[in-house]
């Protein structure tokens, strides 16, 4: 038998966010989950895109560099944050429509 190095199935895609197992499960979900106290059964079960293994070896990757990835997850949500900010900011759909069909009304379109 012989020992081969574990390959870590994460990928950062092109806007720097990294992705488990080529999926949309996020590291920062799957770590987020392991914070809350679940197991990597339970994580598997919440995200079912993703492997058992895949799990573990996304939560041994975090934990075996943790300081460098809890900088990146701060900065992620960070940005999701100012995201959801952003998108909070903005006039529901329904006062956007009215406000267009207004202007359309005073500019005597049909």
């Amino acid at each position: 038998m012989t020992l081969d190095t574990c390959k870590i199935p994460l990928q950062e895609d092109a806007s720097g966010v990294i992705h488990v197992e080529n999926t949309r499960v996020t590291l920062n979900s799957v770590v987020d989950a392991f914070h809350e106290g679940a197991s990597a059964e339970e994580i598997a079960e919440r995200f079912p895109a993703i492997s058992l293994s895949a799990v573990y070896a996304a939560i041994a990757f975090y934990l075996q560099n943790r300081e460098e990835l809890d900088n990146y997850l701060k900065s992620r949500n960070e940005e999701i944050q100012r995201l959801r900010k952003k998108i909070e900011a903005r006039p529901c759909a329904g006062e956007f429509r009215a406000r267009l069909l207004a202007r359309k009304s005073s500019a005597g379109l049909s």
